[in-house]
């Protein structure tokens, strides 16, 4: 079998070697890797803002689809040529957000695809309990973009988001268009808030409405949208100041602010909005298992199209032109790297 893998070897650059094909220990599968998608986590890892946790030379890479080539011992449920994706997350089983039922933001959580070896190579093992299926009609191009989609969907859960509800999302990139998606998905309506007019074209382009937050002041805009009312929801997807600035403003008495953005420094929070308004606040964190069986539902229903999230295809070989691709590209959604499996 050809193998090849890439290995991310720090200051913006991958080395391409051949790839191993391992059999699988017990518990775990070898996939035949189809795509991986590039996120705003690999970004950071390419400026190597993230060699403290890859370490470089690593292979890296966590959205992705693939085939089933191989079952280990013990394993359950899975047969070769099934088609799946990944729930990149290596949790300890032990701690006490685990024996809570909480894996997801497990104490001693491993991060696959940063943390520890990840999807870009034609062949990856992985434990069989990160698995979940595909629909035969669900491509794997499409699959490679079902993680981002779970975000979106635990995002919105986290939320308790409800239809014929007015939700307001901070930051139009891809994660805040998915959580427009999946809002109007589940019948709510969505304003998003971004200054890029890439970002607001993409949004307007896929049903949502835009409002650019620079040249138009956003508590009136959501007061018009809302009567006065203000948002039910807001999503807080941005990272930047402005954004906490104006979140407490534009929400609703007894509105839900859920914080999924990863902020690089301490915000100032307006936290008298809080008690003025009877606010919540709820932090949103990747995903659980549910979240990923729910984006695949809504996908494989058609309630989902991911195919216009797909800014750029390439193979593995050329994943350096994929990365630079999407460096400082507001236009660009999603970026897949082809790894050899296709269907």
């Amino acid at each position: 079998m050809q193998a090849l893998a890439a290995q991310y070897v720090g200051n913006r650059s991958f080395e391409i070697l051949e790839g191993r094909v391992d059999a699988p220990s017990a518990g775990e599968v070898r996939l035949r890797v189809g795509y991986v998608g590039i996120c705003g986590t690999d970004m950071h890892i390419y400026h190597g803002l993230m060699d403290y946790r890859v370490q470089p030379p690593q292979v890296v890479g966590h959205e992705m689809s693939g085939v089933v080539d191989a079952v280990g011992a013990d394993v359950t449920g899975f047969s070769v040529g099934d088609r799946v994706v990944v729930r990149p997350l290596d949790y300890c089983g032990d701690c006490p957000a685990c024996r809570e039922g909480y894996s997801h933001i497990c104490h001693n959580l491993k991060f696959m695809g940063v943390d520890s070896e990840g999807a870009f190579q034609s062949y990856w093992n992985v434990k069989a309990r990160t698995l979940h299926k595909l629909p035969e009609h669900v491509s794997l191009k499409q699959g490679a973009l079902i993680e981002p989609l779970a975000v979106a969907c635990h995002d919105v859960s986290r939320a308790r988001l409800k239809a014929g509800e007015k939700a307001v999302i901070l930051g139009g990139g891809p994660i805040g268009q998915l959580i427009a998606q999946v809002a109007i998905g589940i019948g709510a309506e969505v304003m998003i808030s971004e200054p890029s007019p890439e970002r607001r074209s993409f949004a307007t382009s896929n049903g949502v409405l835009a409002v650019n937050p620079v040249e138009q002041d956003l508590k009136s805009a959501v007061d018009e949208w809302t009567g006065g009312k203000g948002a039910d929801v807001v999503f807080e997807v941005s990272g930047v100041q402005p954004a906490v600035d104006v979140m407490t403003e534009i929400a609703a008495v007894r509105g839900r602010i859920c914080m999924v953005a990863i902020h690089s420094s301490k915000p100032q929070v307006d936290v008298f909005k809080f008690f003025w308004r009877e606010l919540e606040l709820v932090g949103a964190r990747v995903y659980e298992a549910e979240d990923f069986e729910r984006a695949i539902d809504m996908v494989a229903d058609g309630k989902i199209d991911l195919e216009p999230f797909i800014s750029k295809v390439a193979q593995l070989d050329q994943i350096d032109s994929a990365f630079s691709s999407m460096d400082g590209n507001p236009s660009g959604m999603k970026a897949l790297v082809s790894c050899g499996a296709d269907g």
